[in-house]
Protein backbone atom coordinates (compact mmCIF):
# COMPACT_ATOMS: atom_id res chain seq x y z
CA UNK A 1 0.00 0.00 0.00
CA UNK A 2 1.62 3.38 -1.31
CA UNK A 3 0.12 5.54 0.98
CA UNK A 4 1.61 8.52 -0.62
CA UNK A 5 -0.55 7.82 -4.00
CA UNK A 6 -3.59 7.59 -2.02
CA UNK A 7 -5.30 10.58 -2.34
CA UNK A 8 -6.27 11.54 -6.09
CA UNK A 9 -5.71 14.13 -8.39
CA UNK A 10 -8.49 16.44 -9.13
CA UNK A 11 -8.94 15.10 -13.09
CA UNK A 12 -8.83 11.67 -11.74
CA UNK A 13 -12.01 12.38 -9.82
CA UNK A 14 -14.89 10.87 -11.34
CA UNK A 15 -17.36 13.39 -12.81
CA UNK A 16 -20.53 11.87 -10.63
CA UNK A 17 -18.72 12.45 -7.89
CA UNK A 18 -16.70 15.65 -8.34
CA UNK A 19 -17.90 18.81 -6.56
CA UNK A 20 -18.07 22.30 -6.63
CA UNK A 21 -17.22 25.26 -4.74
CA UNK A 22 -19.88 25.16 -2.05
CA UNK A 23 -20.32 29.24 -0.67
CA UNK A 24 -23.65 28.80 1.40
CA UNK A 25 -24.79 32.48 2.55
CA UNK A 26 -28.34 31.34 3.69
CA UNK A 27 -29.61 30.64 7.09
CA UNK A 28 -33.59 30.01 7.78
CA UNK A 29 -35.12 32.11 10.91
CA UNK A 30 -38.79 32.80 11.23
CA UNK A 31 -40.06 30.98 7.93
CA UNK A 32 -37.74 33.14 5.60
CA UNK A 33 -34.10 32.03 4.19
CA UNK A 34 -32.23 35.49 5.58
CA UNK A 35 -28.96 35.39 3.68
CA UNK A 36 -25.53 36.15 5.34
CA UNK A 37 -23.21 39.14 3.90
CA UNK A 38 -20.60 39.33 7.43
CA UNK A 39 -17.44 36.61 8.14
CA UNK A 40 -17.75 32.74 6.74
CA UNK A 41 -16.05 29.82 8.33
CA UNK A 42 -14.24 27.60 5.70
CA UNK A 43 -15.07 24.28 5.33
CA UNK A 44 -12.41 21.55 4.60
CA UNK A 45 -13.08 18.51 3.33
CA UNK A 46 -10.78 15.49 4.98
CA UNK A 47 -10.14 14.31 0.72
CA UNK A 48 -6.83 15.68 0.05
CA UNK A 49 -5.84 16.71 -3.67
CA UNK A 50 -2.51 16.16 -5.64
CA UNK A 51 -0.94 19.73 -6.91
CA UNK A 52 2.57 18.43 -8.13
CA UNK A 53 3.33 19.15 -4.62
CA UNK A 54 2.03 16.99 -2.76
CA UNK A 55 -1.28 16.35 -1.29
CA UNK A 56 -3.38 19.74 -0.40
CA UNK A 57 -6.42 19.41 1.45
CA UNK A 58 -9.47 20.32 -0.53
CA UNK A 59 -11.09 23.54 0.09
CA UNK A 60 -14.70 22.24 0.15
CA UNK A 61 -17.09 25.37 1.12
CA UNK A 62 -17.94 28.28 3.35
CA UNK A 63 -20.90 28.45 5.88
CA UNK A 64 -22.45 31.79 7.87
CA UNK A 65 -20.32 32.42 10.37
CA UNK A 66 -23.68 33.96 12.61
CA UNK A 67 -23.35 35.83 15.91
CA UNK A 68 -25.05 36.10 19.32
CA UNK A 69 -27.55 38.35 17.41
CA UNK A 70 -28.69 36.13 14.56
CA UNK A 71 -28.68 33.66 17.47
CA UNK A 72 -31.18 35.19 19.25
CA UNK A 73 -33.49 36.64 16.41
CA UNK A 74 -33.83 32.45 15.86
CA UNK A 75 -34.97 31.79 19.64
CA UNK A 76 -37.34 34.87 19.38
CA UNK A 77 -38.78 33.09 16.30
CA UNK A 78 -38.79 30.08 18.56
CA UNK A 79 -40.61 31.53 21.33
CA UNK A 80 -43.07 33.11 19.00
CA UNK A 81 -44.08 29.94 17.09
CA UNK A 82 -44.47 27.80 20.24
CA UNK A 83 -46.39 31.27 22.17
CA UNK A 84 -46.41 29.37 25.42
CA UNK A 85 -48.55 26.97 23.61
CA UNK A 86 -50.66 29.08 22.09
CA UNK A 87 -48.90 28.37 18.59
CA UNK A 88 -50.36 27.24 15.69
CA UNK A 89 -48.29 24.48 15.29
CA UNK A 90 -48.49 23.00 19.14
CA UNK A 91 -52.55 23.51 19.24
CA UNK A 92 -52.50 21.75 15.49
CA UNK A 93 -54.24 17.87 15.36
CA UNK A 94 -51.46 15.24 15.67
CA UNK A 95 -52.90 14.56 12.27
CA UNK A 96 -52.09 18.11 10.82
CA UNK A 97 -48.56 17.58 11.91
CA UNK A 98 -48.17 14.80 10.39
CA UNK A 99 -49.60 16.21 6.85
CA UNK A 100 -46.53 18.69 7.17
CA UNK A 101 -43.78 16.01 7.99
CA UNK A 102 -44.75 13.88 5.16
CA UNK A 103 -44.43 16.83 2.84
CA UNK A 104 -40.93 17.92 3.67
CA UNK A 105 -40.23 13.89 3.82
CA UNK A 106 -41.11 13.99 0.19
CA UNK A 107 -38.89 17.27 -0.62
CA UNK A 108 -35.60 15.65 1.51
CA UNK A 109 -35.95 12.66 -0.69
CA UNK A 110 -35.59 15.28 -3.88
CA UNK A 111 -32.28 16.48 -2.21
CA UNK A 112 -30.99 12.38 -2.10
CA UNK A 113 -28.21 13.18 -4.87
CA UNK A 114 -27.16 16.48 -3.21
CA UNK A 115 -26.97 15.80 0.04
CA UNK A 116 -25.17 12.30 0.28
CA UNK A 117 -22.61 13.68 -2.22
CA UNK A 118 -21.93 16.89 0.61
CA UNK A 119 -21.82 13.56 3.07
CA UNK A 120 -18.94 11.72 1.17
CA UNK A 121 -17.13 14.94 0.70
CA UNK A 122 -17.59 16.80 4.43
CA UNK A 123 -16.89 13.91 6.62
CA UNK A 124 -15.07 11.46 4.41
CA UNK A 125 -17.85 8.89 5.13
CA UNK A 126 -17.73 6.16 2.16
CA UNK A 127 -20.78 6.39 -0.54
CA UNK A 128 -22.19 3.52 0.29
CA UNK A 129 -22.31 4.31 3.75
CA UNK A 130 -23.25 7.85 2.64
CA UNK A 131 -26.17 6.54 0.94
CA UNK A 132 -27.45 4.42 3.64
CA UNK A 133 -27.93 7.46 6.26
CA UNK A 134 -29.77 9.23 4.21
CA UNK A 135 -32.23 6.30 3.29
CA UNK A 136 -32.39 5.42 6.88
CA UNK A 137 -32.57 8.89 8.07
CA UNK A 138 -36.12 8.74 5.77
CA UNK A 139 -36.84 5.70 7.21
CA UNK A 140 -36.64 6.84 10.48
CA UNK A 141 -39.45 10.16 9.70
CA UNK A 142 -41.39 7.36 8.37
CA UNK A 143 -41.46 4.58 11.44
CA UNK A 144 -41.53 8.10 13.56
CA UNK A 145 -45.28 8.78 11.39
CA UNK A 146 -46.38 5.46 12.30
CA UNK A 147 -45.36 4.96 15.80
CA UNK A 148 -47.14 8.67 16.71
CA UNK A 149 -50.19 7.49 15.02
CA UNK A 150 -50.23 4.44 16.99
CA UNK A 151 -49.61 6.73 20.05
CA UNK A 152 -52.60 8.89 19.20
CA UNK A 153 -54.59 5.57 18.89
CA UNK A 154 -54.15 4.38 22.26
CA UNK A 155 -54.81 8.21 23.71
CA UNK A 156 -57.82 8.46 21.59
CA UNK A 157 -60.19 7.13 24.23
CA UNK A 158 -61.60 8.31 27.67
CA UNK A 159 -60.57 6.67 30.86
CA UNK A 160 -63.36 6.83 33.84
CA UNK A 161 -61.47 6.18 37.01
CA UNK A 162 -63.64 7.02 40.52
CA UNK A 163 -66.06 9.08 39.55
CA UNK A 164 -63.27 10.92 37.04
CA UNK A 165 -63.51 11.18 33.24
CA UNK A 166 -60.47 12.03 31.89
CA UNK A 167 -58.79 11.98 28.67
CA UNK A 168 -54.92 11.95 28.74
CA UNK A 169 -52.40 12.68 25.85
CA UNK A 170 -48.88 14.02 25.16
CA UNK A 171 -48.29 17.20 25.00
CA UNK A 172 -45.03 19.22 23.78
CA UNK A 173 -42.61 21.28 26.21
CA UNK A 174 -41.74 24.30 24.11
CA UNK A 175 -38.36 25.48 22.46
CA UNK A 176 -35.65 22.28 21.38
CA UNK A 177 -32.17 23.32 20.93
CA UNK A 178 -31.10 20.28 18.67
CA UNK A 179 -27.21 19.81 17.84
CA UNK A 180 -26.32 16.51 16.50
CA UNK A 181 -22.20 14.70 15.92
CA UNK A 182 -20.24 14.94 12.97
CA UNK A 183 -20.18 10.96 12.41
CA UNK A 184 -24.04 10.84 11.81
CA UNK A 185 -24.41 14.52 10.76
CA UNK A 186 -27.74 13.77 9.14
CA UNK A 187 -29.11 10.77 11.04
CA UNK A 188 -28.89 11.50 14.31
CA UNK A 189 -29.70 14.92 14.10
CA UNK A 190 -32.80 14.17 12.95
CA UNK A 191 -33.29 11.82 15.05
CA UNK A 192 -33.82 14.13 18.04
CA UNK A 193 -35.30 17.35 15.48
CA UNK A 194 -37.85 14.84 13.54
CA UNK A 195 -39.57 14.03 16.92
CA UNK A 196 -39.46 17.31 18.74
CA UNK A 197 -41.06 18.63 15.92
CA UNK A 198 -43.63 16.43 15.40
CA UNK A 199 -44.75 16.43 18.81
CA UNK A 200 -45.64 20.18 18.78
CA UNK A 201 -42.34 22.03 19.50
CA UNK A 202 -40.36 24.99 17.92
CA UNK A 203 -36.91 23.93 16.68
CA UNK A 204 -33.78 25.47 16.72
CA UNK A 205 -31.27 23.31 14.91
CA UNK A 206 -27.82 23.74 14.93
CA UNK A 207 -25.43 21.58 12.65
CA UNK A 208 -22.29 19.94 14.04
CA UNK A 209 -19.01 21.68 13.23
CA UNK A 210 -18.23 19.02 10.67
CA UNK A 211 -20.97 18.28 8.37
CA UNK A 212 -22.39 21.82 8.10
CA UNK A 213 -22.82 22.42 4.34
CA UNK A 214 -24.94 19.09 3.34
CA UNK A 215 -27.70 20.72 5.59
CA UNK A 216 -28.06 23.41 3.19
CA UNK A 217 -29.87 21.73 0.44
CA UNK A 218 -32.86 20.93 2.79
CA UNK A 219 -33.54 24.89 4.07
CA UNK A 220 -36.16 25.44 1.29
CA UNK A 221 -38.13 21.97 2.06
CA UNK A 222 -37.81 23.18 5.59
CA UNK A 223 -39.17 26.65 4.74
CA UNK A 224 -42.22 25.40 3.01
CA UNK A 225 -43.12 22.25 4.83
CA UNK A 226 -43.93 24.02 8.14
CA UNK A 227 -45.00 27.32 9.69
CA UNK A 228 -42.91 30.01 10.40
CA UNK A 229 -40.57 29.38 13.60
CA UNK A 230 -41.31 25.90 13.93
CA UNK A 231 -37.80 25.36 12.16
CA UNK A 232 -34.75 27.95 13.18
CA UNK A 233 -31.11 27.12 11.82
CA UNK A 234 -27.88 28.81 13.48
CA UNK A 235 -24.31 28.51 12.36
CA UNK A 236 -20.97 29.60 13.71
CA UNK A 237 -18.83 29.33 17.04
CA UNK A 238 -20.65 27.68 19.55
CA UNK A 239 -19.95 29.85 22.37
CA UNK A 240 -20.85 32.89 19.97
CA UNK A 241 -24.65 30.99 19.32
CA UNK A 242 -25.11 28.71 21.74
CA UNK A 243 -24.10 29.87 24.87
CA UNK A 244 -26.58 32.93 24.47
CA UNK A 245 -29.71 31.06 23.57
CA UNK A 246 -29.32 28.80 26.47
CA UNK A 247 -28.33 31.74 28.89
CA UNK A 248 -31.88 32.95 27.92
CA UNK A 249 -33.53 30.33 29.88
CA UNK A 250 -36.21 30.01 27.10
CA UNK A 251 -34.68 27.04 25.79
CA UNK A 252 -36.56 24.19 27.22
CA UNK A 253 -35.36 20.90 25.77
CA UNK A 254 -31.10 20.36 24.79
CA UNK A 255 -31.21 17.59 22.67
CA UNK A 256 -27.00 17.41 22.33
CA UNK A 257 -24.88 14.49 20.82
CA UNK A 258 -21.83 14.70 21.30
CA UNK A 259 -18.86 14.76 24.15
CA UNK A 260 -19.76 14.68 28.14
CA UNK A 261 -17.50 17.99 28.92
CA UNK A 262 -19.27 20.27 25.67
CA UNK A 263 -23.03 18.93 26.87
CA UNK A 264 -21.98 20.36 30.53
CA UNK A 265 -20.95 23.51 29.58
CA UNK A 266 -23.94 23.86 27.44
CA UNK A 267 -26.08 22.55 30.41
CA UNK A 268 -24.65 24.92 32.95
CA UNK A 269 -25.35 27.97 30.74
CA UNK A 270 -28.77 27.47 31.31
CA UNK A 271 -29.92 29.66 34.71
CA UNK A 272 -33.11 26.91 35.47
CA UNK A 273 -31.05 23.91 35.04
CA UNK A 274 -33.51 21.84 37.05
CA UNK A 275 -36.44 22.15 34.36
CA UNK A 276 -34.44 21.99 31.69
CA UNK A 277 -35.14 18.70 30.09
CA UNK A 278 -31.85 17.16 28.07
CA UNK A 279 -31.55 14.42 25.87
CA UNK A 280 -27.97 13.26 25.72
CA UNK A 281 -25.84 11.12 23.44
CA UNK A 282 -22.25 10.58 24.51
CA UNK A 283 -19.24 9.07 24.81
CA UNK A 284 -18.67 5.53 25.38
CA UNK A 285 -16.26 3.22 25.47
CA UNK A 286 -17.78 -0.42 24.24
CA UNK A 287 -16.03 -3.43 25.15
CA UNK A 288 -16.02 -6.73 23.47
CA UNK A 289 -15.68 -9.84 25.74
CA UNK A 290 -14.37 -13.25 23.41
CA UNK A 291 -14.87 -16.20 25.28
CA UNK A 292 -12.20 -19.17 25.01
CA UNK A 293 -15.42 -21.20 23.25
CA UNK A 294 -16.19 -18.55 21.29
CA UNK A 295 -16.80 -19.24 17.31
CA UNK A 296 -13.87 -17.30 15.99
CA UNK A 297 -14.92 -16.62 12.46
CA UNK A 298 -18.18 -15.04 13.56
CA UNK A 299 -16.79 -13.06 16.08
CA UNK A 300 -13.69 -11.85 14.03
CA UNK A 301 -16.38 -10.80 11.48
CA UNK A 302 -18.63 -8.67 13.95
CA UNK A 303 -15.19 -7.47 15.84
CA UNK A 304 -13.88 -6.06 12.40
CA UNK A 305 -17.13 -4.37 11.54
CA UNK A 306 -17.91 -3.58 15.10
CA UNK A 307 -14.13 -1.65 15.80
CA UNK A 308 -14.04 0.08 12.26
CA UNK A 309 -16.75 0.75 10.44
CA UNK A 310 -16.89 4.14 9.04
CA UNK A 311 -13.23 4.24 10.65
CA UNK A 312 -14.47 3.57 14.00
CA UNK A 313 -15.59 6.91 14.54
CA UNK A 314 -19.15 5.97 16.28
CA UNK A 315 -19.70 6.32 20.02
CA UNK A 316 -21.01 2.19 19.46
CA UNK A 317 -18.01 1.34 18.11
CA UNK A 318 -16.26 -1.63 20.30
CA UNK A 319 -13.10 0.26 21.25
CA UNK A 320 -11.25 -2.51 23.72
CA UNK A 321 -11.25 -6.23 23.37
CA UNK A 322 -10.41 -8.96 25.85
CA UNK A 323 -9.75 -11.70 24.45
CA UNK A 324 -9.21 -15.15 26.58
CA UNK A 325 -5.86 -16.31 26.41
CA UNK A 326 -6.98 -20.01 25.50
CA UNK A 327 -8.07 -18.70 22.16
CA UNK A 328 -5.47 -15.45 21.55
CA UNK A 329 -2.90 -16.83 19.40
CA UNK A 330 -6.13 -17.72 16.71
CA UNK A 331 -7.64 -14.99 17.18
CA UNK A 332 -4.68 -12.57 16.51
CA UNK A 333 -3.90 -14.61 13.33
CA UNK A 334 -7.57 -14.13 11.97
CA UNK A 335 -8.28 -10.76 13.26
CA UNK A 336 -4.92 -9.19 12.13
CA UNK A 337 -4.88 -10.74 8.58
CA UNK A 338 -9.05 -9.85 8.45
CA UNK A 339 -7.97 -6.20 9.10
CA UNK A 340 -4.61 -5.75 6.97
CA UNK A 341 -6.99 -7.06 3.97
CA UNK A 342 -8.72 -4.03 4.45
CA UNK A 343 -8.94 -1.46 1.61
CA UNK A 344 -8.01 2.16 2.24
CA UNK A 345 -8.88 4.76 -0.27
CA UNK A 346 -11.47 7.77 -1.01
CA UNK A 347 -15.11 7.80 0.00
CA UNK A 348 -15.90 7.32 -3.66
CA UNK A 349 -13.69 4.01 -4.38
CA UNK A 350 -15.36 0.92 -4.38
CA UNK A 351 -15.36 -1.47 -1.70
CA UNK A 352 -13.60 1.03 0.43
CA UNK A 353 -13.43 0.65 4.53
CA UNK A 354 -10.92 2.92 5.05
CA UNK A 355 -11.64 7.22 4.24
CA UNK A 356 -10.20 10.09 5.11
CA UNK A 357 -10.62 11.17 8.73
CA UNK A 358 -12.49 14.71 9.18
CA UNK A 359 -10.98 15.85 12.65
CA UNK A 360 -8.19 18.01 12.30
CA UNK A 361 -5.15 16.65 13.44
CA UNK A 362 -6.51 12.94 14.04
CA UNK A 363 -4.02 11.01 12.65
CA UNK A 364 -1.50 12.45 14.68
CA UNK A 365 -3.38 12.46 17.67
CA UNK A 366 -4.19 8.16 17.18
CA UNK A 367 -0.33 8.40 17.08
CA UNK A 368 0.69 9.52 19.76
CA UNK A 369 -1.79 6.69 21.38
CA UNK A 370 0.03 4.51 19.57
CA UNK A 371 3.43 5.67 20.58
CA UNK A 372 2.30 5.76 24.43
CA UNK A 373 1.33 2.35 24.32
CA UNK A 374 4.42 1.12 22.80
CA UNK A 375 6.70 2.88 25.31
CA UNK A 376 5.13 1.28 27.74
CA UNK A 377 5.35 -2.69 26.25
CA UNK A 378 2.96 -2.47 23.89
CA UNK A 379 3.50 -3.91 20.61
CA UNK A 380 1.61 -2.91 16.48
CA UNK A 381 0.31 -6.55 15.79
CA UNK A 382 -0.34 -6.16 12.19
CA UNK A 383 1.84 -5.08 9.30
CA UNK A 384 0.09 -2.24 8.24
CA UNK A 385 -1.01 -0.92 11.61
CA UNK A 386 -0.39 2.87 11.63
CA UNK A 387 0.31 3.72 9.02
CA UNK A 388 -0.20 7.17 8.11
CA UNK A 389 -0.40 10.03 5.40
CA UNK A 390 -2.47 13.89 6.38
CA UNK A 391 -5.83 12.47 6.96
CA UNK A 392 -5.26 8.30 6.16
CA UNK A 393 -4.72 6.44 8.97
CA UNK A 394 -4.51 2.62 9.04
CA UNK A 395 -6.11 0.74 11.56
CA UNK A 396 -3.47 -0.37 14.47
CA UNK A 397 -4.13 -3.52 16.65
CA UNK A 398 -2.12 -2.78 19.47
CA UNK A 399 -1.27 -5.69 22.11
CA UNK A 400 -1.12 -5.87 24.88
CA UNK A 401 -2.92 -3.11 26.56
CA UNK A 402 -2.88 -1.98 30.02
CA UNK A 403 -3.98 0.24 32.74
CA UNK A 404 -0.34 2.51 32.29
CA UNK A 405 -1.36 3.39 28.76
CA UNK A 406 -3.98 6.42 27.65
CA UNK A 407 -5.09 3.90 25.33
CA UNK A 408 -6.92 1.76 27.82
CA UNK A 409 -8.96 4.66 28.99
CA UNK A 410 -9.60 6.88 26.61
CA UNK A 411 -12.18 7.18 24.20
CA UNK A 412 -10.01 6.94 20.35
CA UNK A 413 -12.68 7.54 18.46
CA UNK A 414 -10.71 6.50 15.37
CA UNK A 415 -9.42 3.03 13.87
CA UNK A 416 -6.86 1.80 16.42
CA UNK A 417 -8.05 -1.01 18.26
CA UNK A 418 -6.49 -2.23 22.03
CA UNK A 419 -6.27 -5.21 22.76
CA UNK A 420 -5.94 -7.02 26.70
CA UNK A 421 -5.89 -10.98 27.05
CA UNK A 422 -7.88 -12.41 30.20
CA UNK A 423 -7.78 -15.70 32.02
CA UNK A 424 -10.47 -14.39 34.80
CA UNK A 425 -13.97 -13.10 33.88
CA UNK A 426 -12.78 -10.60 36.18
CA UNK A 427 -10.93 -8.92 34.27
CA UNK A 428 -12.81 -7.19 31.61
CA UNK A 429 -15.91 -7.13 34.08
CA UNK A 430 -13.88 -4.82 36.39
CA UNK A 431 -12.62 -3.03 33.63
CA UNK A 432 -16.18 -2.47 32.60
CA UNK A 433 -17.65 -2.00 36.67
CA UNK A 434 -14.72 0.73 36.44
CA UNK A 435 -15.01 2.61 33.19
CA UNK A 436 -16.82 6.05 33.45
CA UNK A 437 -18.51 5.01 30.09
CA UNK A 438 -21.53 2.82 30.16
CA UNK A 439 -23.11 2.10 26.58
CA UNK A 440 -22.94 -1.17 25.33
CA UNK A 441 -20.74 -4.61 25.50
CA UNK A 442 -20.28 -7.21 22.88
CA UNK A 443 -20.36 -11.11 24.69
CA UNK A 444 -18.77 -13.93 22.17
CA UNK A 445 -18.92 -17.06 23.31
CA UNK A 446 -20.96 -20.31 22.93
CA UNK A 447 -21.89 -21.52 26.71
CA UNK A 448 -24.84 -20.75 28.08
CA UNK A 449 -24.46 -20.38 31.96
CA UNK A 450 -21.35 -18.78 31.25
CA UNK A 451 -22.84 -16.04 29.13
CA UNK A 452 -25.91 -15.73 31.23
CA UNK A 453 -23.32 -15.41 34.37
CA UNK A 454 -22.29 -12.00 32.32
CA UNK A 455 -25.68 -11.07 31.59
CA UNK A 456 -26.58 -10.46 35.15
CA UNK A 457 -24.28 -8.31 36.35
CA UNK A 458 -23.55 -6.53 32.74
CA UNK A 459 -27.11 -4.99 32.18
CA UNK A 460 -26.40 -3.13 35.83
CA UNK A 461 -23.63 -1.56 33.92
CA UNK A 462 -24.52 -0.66 30.57
CA UNK A 463 -27.56 -0.11 28.54
CA UNK A 464 -27.23 -2.97 26.24
CA UNK A 465 -25.60 -6.29 25.99
CA UNK A 466 -25.04 -7.89 22.80
CA UNK A 467 -24.67 -11.67 22.22
CA UNK A 468 -22.63 -12.87 19.51
CA UNK A 469 -22.94 -9.31 17.33
CA UNK A 470 -21.25 -5.89 17.15
CA UNK A 471 -22.51 -3.19 19.60
CA UNK A 472 -25.14 -1.16 17.85
CA UNK A 473 -27.59 1.70 18.15
CA UNK A 474 -30.09 0.39 15.59
CA UNK A 475 -33.10 -1.20 15.23
CA UNK A 476 -34.23 2.07 15.95
CA UNK A 477 -37.13 1.19 17.13
CA UNK A 478 -34.93 -0.16 20.23
CA UNK A 479 -34.36 1.28 23.19
CA UNK A 480 -30.98 3.87 22.13
CA UNK A 481 -29.12 4.75 25.44
CA UNK A 482 -26.06 4.52 28.15
CA UNK A 483 -24.95 4.69 31.89
CA UNK A 484 -22.84 6.77 33.64
CA UNK A 485 -21.69 9.71 31.52
CA UNK A 486 -22.29 7.85 27.84
CA UNK A 487 -26.20 9.65 28.00
CA UNK A 488 -28.69 11.01 29.20
CA UNK A 489 -32.16 10.25 28.18
CA UNK A 490 -33.61 7.46 25.72
CA UNK A 491 -33.80 7.42 22.29
CA UNK A 492 -35.79 5.20 20.33
CA UNK A 493 -38.75 5.93 17.47
CA UNK A 494 -41.06 5.73 20.46
CA UNK A 495 -39.06 6.75 23.34
CA UNK A 496 -38.50 9.87 21.24
CA UNK A 497 -41.71 11.26 21.01
CA UNK A 498 -42.13 10.54 24.70
CA UNK A 499 -38.81 12.35 25.83
CA UNK A 500 -40.13 15.59 24.00
CA UNK A 501 -43.63 15.35 25.33
CA UNK A 502 -45.47 15.11 28.96
CA UNK A 503 -48.13 13.34 29.69
CA UNK A 504 -51.08 16.17 30.13
CA UNK A 505 -54.92 15.13 30.78
CA UNK A 506 -58.07 17.28 30.75
CA UNK A 507 -60.50 15.95 33.63
CA UNK A 508 -63.81 16.88 35.21
CA UNK A 509 -65.96 15.00 37.55
CA UNK A 510 -68.57 12.26 36.31
CA UNK A 511 -71.84 14.58 36.22
CA UNK A 512 -74.49 15.40 33.64
CA UNK A 513 -73.32 18.93 32.70
CA UNK A 514 -69.60 17.79 32.18
CA UNK A 515 -70.48 14.97 30.25
CA UNK A 516 -72.77 16.61 28.42
CA UNK A 517 -69.47 19.48 27.78
CA UNK A 518 -67.25 16.24 26.95
CA UNK A 519 -69.88 14.69 24.23
CA UNK A 520 -70.04 18.21 22.63
CA UNK A 521 -66.80 19.18 22.24
CA UNK A 522 -65.53 15.79 21.00
CA UNK A 523 -69.04 15.45 18.23
CA UNK A 524 -68.52 18.62 16.47
CA UNK A 525 -64.52 18.65 16.75
CA UNK A 526 -64.14 22.03 18.60
CA UNK A 527 -60.72 20.47 20.13
CA UNK A 528 -57.59 19.32 19.19
CA UNK A 529 -56.52 17.76 22.55
CA UNK A 530 -59.87 16.85 23.64
CA UNK A 531 -61.07 14.38 20.92
CA UNK A 532 -61.66 10.42 19.90
CA UNK A 533 -60.60 11.23 16.49
CA UNK A 534 -58.59 8.01 15.55
CA UNK A 535 -55.67 8.24 12.63
CA UNK A 536 -55.39 5.14 10.45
Amino acid sequence: MNLKKIFPDEQSIPEKVSISFQRQTGYLVNGEIRHWTGPFEKVLSPVYIQNGKGPEQKVLGEYPKLTGKEAMNALDAAVEAFDNGRGLWPTMSVRQRISHVEEFTARMVEKREEVVKLIMWEIGKSAKDSQKEFDRTVQYIKDTINALKDLDRKSSRFEIEEGVIGQIRRSPLGVVLCMGPFNYPLNETYATLIPALITGNAVIFKPPKLGVLLHSPLLEAFRLSFPAGVVNTVYGDGEEVVQPIMKSGKVNVLAFIGTSHVADIIKKAHPSPHRLRSVLGLEAKNTAIVLSDADLDLAVNEIVTGTLSFNGQRCTALKMLYVHQDILPKFIEQFTAAVDRLKAGMPWDEGVDITPLPEEGKAAYLDSLVRDAVSKGATVLNKRGGKHIESIYFPAIVFPVNSDMQLYHVEQFGPVIPVAAFNDIDEPLRYIMESKYGQQVSIFGTGTDEIARLIDPLVNQVARVNINSQCQRGPDTFPFTGRKDSAEGTLSVSDALRVFTIRSLVAAKENSLNKKIFTEIVRENKSNFLSTDFIF
